[in-house]
C-alpha cells in the first residue's frame, strides 16, 4: 500500500460531498507527516500530475477547495456527478427492517396462496 492510498480510502468511504480537514488530520489518515511543501497552496492543486497525493483524493472522486495553508486547512469536494456506488448512510427507512442470519430477502417466497 502506498504512502497516501489511506487518505483515498478514507475519502471513498465518506457519505457526505464536503470534508472539511485540518492537515494534522490528513497527517493522521496516511499515518506520516505531510512533507514541508504542504506550505505552498500549490501542493493541493487538482492537477493530476501534481503529486502521488492528488492522485488518491482525485481517484476517490474528490477535488481539493477552501485551501488555508496558513491556518493548515481545507475541503475536500466529491466532483460533480461522481458516484462511488456507495449508498447514503442516511433515510427514512434506515435501521427499520432487520432480516435473521442466512436470510436472502431477494429469494422468491413461494405461492401468493400460500400467505
Amino acid at each position: 500500500m502506498g504512502k497516501y492510498e489511506p487518505l483515498g480510502h478514507f475519502l471513498k468511504l465518506q457519505g457526505t460531498d464536503f470534508v472539511p480537514m485540518t492537515f494534522k488530520q490528513v497527517e493522521k489518515v496516511i499515518g506520516s507527516k505531510l512533507p514541508a511543501s504542504k506550505a505552498n497552496r500549490t501542493f493541493w492543486s487538482n492537477n493530476p500530475s501534481n503529486n502521488v497525493m492528488t492522485k488518491q483524493w482525485l481517484a476517490a472522486g474528490y477535488e481539493t477547495e477552501l485551501v488555508d495553508v496558513v491556518a493548515g486547512k481545507l475541503q475536500f469536494r466529491r466532483k460533480p456527478g461522481n458516484q462511488t456506488g456507495r449508498l447514503p448512510n442516511w433515510g427514512a427507512m434506515k435501521g427499520l427492517a432487520t432480516f435473521e442470519p442466512g436470510f436472502d430477502p431477494t429469494a422468491p417466497v413461494g405461492d401468493w396462496g400460500d400467505v
